[in-house]
C-alpha cells in the first residue's frame, strides 16, 4: 500500500514537498445499513482497560497503514487548501478484499479523524460506507500542508480488535509553517471556558479531569455524545501517535454526572508534546476544546497559555464553530 504516485493539478512544488499520495478509486453506491449497536465499549485505539471504566492506552495507535491484517486503502491522492472535495477510503483484510461489516462502537461504524502535522487543524469526521466497503465524506481544509488521516474501527468478525490505522494526506496550495501551539490549562470556545486537571504521565496511569464551564457557571447538564459525555483524542507532537480516550463512566450507569467534569485516565506513551482534543455536547451542538501539554520524564504535565480559537469536528482551523448531532 505504499505504491508512489504522481498528483496531478497541485504542481510540481506540491509534489516535490510531499512525495508520495495514494491511488484513486472509482464511484461506489448508496450506503447500506448498519448492524444493530454493540454494547458501549472501548474505542481507544487498541489499548487495554484502565482502573474506573476508562482506558490506560500504553501503545498508541495511527502510525501504521497496516497492523492485524487490515490495511487504510486511502483513495484520495490529495485535495487543495479551503476547497470542499471529497475524502475516500477503505479497510482491506488481509487477502485484499474491501472490508464491509464493522462493529458499532459508540454509535458509528468508524471514526476518521483529521489532524495537520503542526497540530493546529483537527477534525473528527463520520463517513459514510458505501454496499462495497467505500467510506466517504466531504471535507474542507483551511491550510496546505501535511495532514494524517486516522480511521478508528473494529473489524466485525467474532472477537474482532480495535485498530487505529493512519496515512498520510496532502493539501495543496501556499504553503506556510506553523508551531505547535503553546501549552494550555484553559480554553475558550464559544463562549464556554474548559478547565484541564491532572497529570499525563509517560509510562504511569494518570487522570485528566476536564471541566465545563459557560459564563463563570459550571455546566452541569451535558449531553451525551456518542454514547458518551466527552470523547478525548491525544495526538503526540512529531509523528502524530494517536490515542483515542474515553471517559470513566458514562450516560445512564447511576454513578457518572453530567458534568461539569469529564475525567479520563491514560497513559502516555513516551514524554514530549502532546495535543488533546475534548468533543462535547450542550444545548445540542458540539464543540471541540483543544489543549497542548508536556508530558515529561518524571511524569509531570506542564501547561502555558494558549490561544483561546480551536476548531471543532468540521470547520477547519481559525475558531471553534459547533455543530449539532
Amino acid at each position: 500500500m505504499n505504491t508512489v504516485v504522481k498528483i496531478t493539478g497541485f504542481g510540481a512544488a506540491l509534489v516535490a514537498f510531499f512525495g508520495a499520495a495514494y491511488g484513486l478509486g472509482s464511484a461506489v453506491g448508496p450506503v447500506t445499513s448498519e448492524p444493530a449497536p454493540a454494547a458501549h465499549s472501548r474505542h481507544d485505539g487498541g489499548a487495554s482497560p484502565a482502573p474506573g471504566g476508562g482506558s490506560a492506552d500504553t501503545a498508541p495507535g495511527g502510525l501504521q497503514i497496516s497492523e492485524g491484517g487490515y490495511t487504510l486503502d486511502l483513495k484520495t491522492a490529495g485535495v487543495r487548501a479551503g476547497e470542499e472535495g471529497e475524502l475516500r477510503f477503505a479497510i482491506r483484510d488481509r487477502h485484499g478484499r474491501q472490508v464491509t461489516a464493522f462493529q458499532r462502537e459508540h454509535d458509528k461504524e468508524l471514526h476518521l479523524v483529521l489532524a495537520s502535522r503542526d497540530l493546529v487543524t483537527y477534525q473528527h469526521l463520520h463517513p459514510s460506507r458505501a454496499a462495497d466497503g467505500t467510506w466517504s465524506t466531504p471535507v474542507t481544509l483551511p491550510a496546505a500542508g501535511s495532514y494524517r488521516v486516522f480511521a478508528d474501527f473494529t473489524p466485525g468478525v467474532k472477537g474482532g480488535k480495535n485498530l487505529t490505522l493512519g496515512a498520510d494526506l496532502p493539501v495543496a496550495g501556499p504553503f506556510k509553517a506553523a508551531e505547535v501551539p503553546v501549552p494550555s490549562r484553559t480554553v475558550t470556545v464559544d463562549g464556554y471556558t474548559v478547565t484541564l486537571d491532572g497529570t499525563l504521565r509517560p509510562g504511569k496511569p494518570g487522570r485528566l479531569t476536564l471541566n465545563v464551564a459557560r459564563d463563570g457557571r459550571p455546566v452541569t447538564d451535558l449531553q451525551p455524545y456518542l454514547g458518551a459525555y466527552g470523547h478525548l483524542v491525544a495526538l503526540r507532537s512529531g509523528d502524530l501517535a494517536y490515542l483515542h480516550l474515553h471517559p470513566n463512566g458514562e450516560p445512564g450507569d447511576g454513578r457518572t454526572p453530567p458534568g461539569p467534569g469529564i475525567s479520563f485516565t491514560t497513559t502516555a506513551p513516551s514524554s514530549g508534546t502532546y495535543r488533546l482534543f475534548l468533543d462535547f455536547r450542550h444545548n445540542g451542538t458540539v464543540r471541540t476544546a483543544a489543549f497542548t501539554v508536556e508530558a515529561g520524564a518524571g511524569g509531570d504535565t506542564a501547561a502555558r497559555e494558549s490561544s483561546p480559537a480551536e476548531t471543532d469536528g468540521h470547520a477547519g482551523t481559525g475558531g471553534s464553530r459547533g455543530h449539532g448531532h
